[in-house]
C-alpha cells in the first residue's frame, strides 16, 4: 500500500535486479521485461483509480501515482516498475499551463507562438519546488515496492517537449515546431538549452528520490530528418547523459543506468549508441539484427515488439516473442514493446507477453 514513509533513505533491499544487470551488460538467467505505459488505461483498476480525478491532479498526487505504478506489478511478474507521471510536467514547471482534454489529449492553453514568448518561461527552475510531487511519488513508490523490482524514472527529451510547447498538443506533422527550427534556429537552441538544464536537474532529483534507472523519451524523433536530429536533438540528448552523470557523482548519488528511446530514429542509432546511455530503446520498425550491427557490443538494447502484436492470439504472441529473443539474443537485452500499450489491449495478452519472454529466454539460456 502507498502510505507515506518519512525518511527517503533506508530503502528496502532489491530482490530482483535482473533489469539492472541487463542494463549494465551483466549476465542474466532470463531476459528482463517491462512495458512502456504498463500503468495505464488497459487495466480496469487503473480506470477505476483515475475515474474521479483530473489527469494532472493525479500526476500531482504521490499516493495515486504510487498506486497506479504498482497496479501492473500485482498482475504480472514484470522486472521493473516505471513511475506513473507524464512528460509534460516539465513544460508545466517552466510556467506553461497544460490541461488534459477528453478525446483530444494534452492541450496547452497558450502555446509558444513567437520567439518573444520564450521570455514568459521561467528561466531558472527550482525542480524541488516545481516538481517535488514527482520526487515524493518516487520515494513513496520505492518504499511501497518493498524491493520487488527496480523503479524507473523518466523525462521527455528537449526536442519532444519543445514540439509540444509550440504545437500546443499532439500533431501529425509538427509543422509549427519544425518551422521554428528552420526560421528561428537560435531561439530554438535557446529553448532546447533551457529544457536540457531543467531535465538534467529533474533526472538527478529523481535519483536522489529513489529512481534506480532513468529513461529519456525522444518520442517525436521521427519528425526530424538526420540533419535536424544531428543539430537539434542529439547534442542535447548527449548533454543530458553527461550532465546527469557528473551531477550524480558530485552529489555522491548512485550512477544509475540510463535509457535513450528515440522513436523512429533508426537513422541515428549509431550516434545514439555512443551518446552516453547504457541502453538504447528501439521501436518496432527496425530488425533486431540490424539494430545490433549498428549499435555494437557496448550497449544493451531494449524493445521492440510491435504493440499491436498484443492483439494477436496468445499462441501467436508466444511465437513472436520467441523469434524476437532469437534475433536479439537473450543477453544485453531488455524485452519491451516498440512503444506504449494501447487502452483497448487485453491484460491477459500483456500477461502472455511477459510470461513468454521469461519462459523462452530461460529455455534459450539453458540450451
Amino acid at each position: 500500500t502507498c502510505s507515506f514513509v518519512r525518511s527517503p533513505k533506508g530503502f528496502p533491499k532489491l530482490k530482483n535486479d535482473t533489469f539492472l544487470r541487463a542494463a549494465r551488460g551483466e549476465e542474466t538467467e532470463h531476459t528482463p521485461v517491462w512495458c512502456m505505459r504498463q500503468a495505464g488505461r488497459y487495466l480496469p483498476e487503473f480506470r477505476e483509480t483515475r475515474a474521479a480525478q483530473d489527469f494532472f491532479a493525479t500526476c500531482r498526487s504521490p499516493k495515486l501515482c504510487c498506486e497506479l505504478t504498482l497496479q501492473p506489478l500485482r498482475r504480472f511478474p514484470l522486472d521493473a516498475a516505471i513511475i506513473f507521471s507524464d512528460i509534460l510536467v516539465v513544460p508545466q514547471a517552466l510556467g506553461m499551463e497544460v490541461v488534459m482534454v477528453p478525446g483530444k489529449g494534452p492541450t496547452f492553453t497558450e502555446p509558444l507562438k513567437e520567439v518573444e514568448d520564450l521570455l514568459k518561461l521561467r528561466q531558472k527552475v527550482d525542480v524541488t519546488a516545481e516538481l517535488g510531487y514527482v520526487f515524493q511519488a518516487i520515494t513513496l513508490t520505492r518504499h511501497s515496492l518493498e524491493g520487488k523490482v527496480p523503479l524507473i524514472g523518466f523525462s521527455g527529451a528537449p526536442w519532444t517537449l519543445m514540439s509540444y510547447m509550440i504545437e500546443g498538443g499532439g500533431s501529425t506533422t509538427m509543422a509549427k515546431a519544425k518551422s521554428w527550427l528552420y526560421r528561428h534556429p537560435e531561439a530554438s537552441h535557446r529553448l532546447l538549452r533551457l529544457l536540457t538544464d531543467v531535465i538534467t536537474d529533474y533526472l538527478v532529483g529523481q535519483v536522489a528520490a529513489g529512481a534506480q534507472a532513468l529513461q529519456l523519451f525522444e518520442s517525436h524523433a521521427g519528425h526530424l530528418g538526420p540533419e535536424q536530429f544531428q543539430d537539434f536533438a542529439l547534442p542535447y540528448i548527449r548533454d543530458i547523459a553527461q550532465a546527469v552523470k557528473s551531477k550524480l557523482k558530485e552529489e555522491a548519488l548512485p550512477l544509475v543506468p540510463m535509457i535513450i528511446f528515440a522513436k523512429d530514429a533508426h537513422y541515428a542509432l549509431r550516434d545514439l549508441a555512443r551518446a552516453g546511455y547504457e541502453v538504447v530503446g528501439l521501436d518496432w520498425t527496425i530488425r533486431p539484427q540490424e539494430a545490433r550491427a549498428q549499435t555494437g557490443k557496448d550497449v544493451t538494447l531494449q524493445g521492440n515488439l510491435d504493440p499491436c502484436a498484443l492483439y494477436a492470439p496468445k499462441e501467436k504472441i508466444g511465437e513472436l516473442v520467441k523469434k524476437m529473443l532469437e534475433d536479439f539474443g537473450t543477453q544485453r537485452y531488455i524485452a519491451n514493446l516498440g512503444h506504449g500499450l494501447y487502452p483497448d489491449m487485453s491484460p491477459e495478452h500483456v500477461g502472455a507477453f511477459v510470461e513468454a519472454v521469461h519462459s523462452h529466454s530461460r529455455h534459450i539460456n539453458k540450451h
